[in-house]
């Protein structure tokens, strides 16, 4: 294995390792859970809100941009199409949304759950290159379906996770070193 690509995985151990906890303050780590309702109308404006008040308030606010419209999709996706676990879903009861955000020197993770135990469908690819897309008429691209391609596009990792009570959570991973080189270059 070459010196790069050993590298890289190295990374992706390290950061695999830090998702598993919350950060330490100590060591320059911070953590924020919130909740909110779907079935509010401003749920998603308080989610990204509140994203960029945590990343300014912990020196991301550079990420605040791409952060809030990842927790944007993320929380939407939960409002339009989660169906709460007939084990979690009590009558008359909200679906509830937990966004968590864990910061450390070297990332940001982002998770969205939900009292949905069904996976996303994590896009595998594009449908049509960006070059052609620019030729097709509206009618013919896809009307749902690319709120995690976006989030796949900002962050610089998305997958998921099973609740072992029910549910899930989608979550999301920024490298701030590689957004602190772009921004000095």
């Amino acid at each position: 294995m070459d010196a790069g690509k050993l590298k890289r995985v190295g990374g992706e151990l390290d950061a695999f390792a830090h998702w598993f906890v919350a950060p330490d303050p100590s060591s320059d780590g911070h953590f924020l859970t919130l909740t909110v309702f779907a079935e509010f109308g401003d749920t998603a404006r308080v989610a990204r809100e509140m994203t960029a008040v945590f990343l300014r308030g912990v020196g991301a606010g550079h990420l605040a941009d791409d952060a809030q419209l990842v927790v944007s999709e993320l929380v939407g996706n939960v409002v339009n199409h989660a169906v709460p676990d007939r084990r979690r879903a009590l009558p008359g009861s909200c679906r509830r949304i937990d966004v968590t955000f864990k910061k450390y020197p070297k990332w940001l993770f982002i998770g969205v759950s939900d009292e949905d135990s069904t996976p996303p469908l994590l896009p595998a690819g594009e449908a049509f290159t960006p070059g052609l897309v620019g030729e097709l008429s509206e009618a013919v691209l896809p009307d749902s379906g690319r709120g995690l391609l976006i989030v796949q596009r900002l962050a610089t990792a998305l997958w998921w996770t099973p609740d072992e009570r029910g549910g899930k959570t989608v979550w999301s991973r920024f490298d701030l070193d590689e957004s602190r080189a772009e921004l000095s270059a």
